[in-house]
């Protein structure tokens, strides 16, 4: 049985895209960075162009030092986690009902509101993960719903739509 994985010259090229990313988002936050007007003041003498050059800097440094891990061979190991098999493929129908739940819930939270979409997206997301207790994860994902909606609007001051339950809630 063939070996497939990258030989050890010339490591994974893959993950030079990787690299190639990192050092694209690195130089993109110096670019932006820099359109910061440099103001600086006596109880912040640095301003606030510092962190964010500091940042793409250090994300040009990521890039460099992994392309050169890369070039020498240096790899990820696998994921060795137990209830992983690797030796199966993705399952697909689990990814199309988790991405077909996510969608439902941008499409109707401004109409249902949070509370009714936020459940839909619980429930939907224990279906789709393989939970097959109905009632149960319905009234878990209400109460996760209901939870989320006053936590937001009270602890944070930030109202999430109400949809049809507006003057209820």
């Amino acid at each position: 049985m063939a070996d497939s994985r990258p030989s050890p010259e010339g490591g994974d090229r893959a993950q030079y895209g990787v690299c190639a990313f990192l050092a694209l988002l690195g130089a993109a936050v110096i670019v932006d960075a820099l359109g910061i007007p440099h103001l600086t003041s006596g109880t912040d003498p640095v301003g606030p162009r510092a962190v964010p050059l500091i940042l793409g800097g250090l994300l040009l440094l990521l890039a460099a030092l992994y392309a050169v891990d890369v070039a020498r061979g240096g790899r990820g190991e696998p994921e060795a986690g137990e209830d992983v098999d690797l030796s199966s493929g993705s399952d697909w129908r689990t990814v199309v009902l988790l991405i077909g739940v996510f969608l439902a819930n941008a499409l109707l939270i401004e109409r249902l509101g949070w509370v009714i979409s936020g459940a839909l997206l619980f429930w939907g997301t224990a279906f789709a993960l393989g939970n097959r207790h109905y009632i149960r994860n319905l009234l878990i994902a209400a109460t996760l719903s209901l939870t989320t909606f006053y936590a937001f609007a009270i602890g944070l001051g930030v109202n999430l739509p109400a949809g049809v339950l507006q003057g209820i809630l």
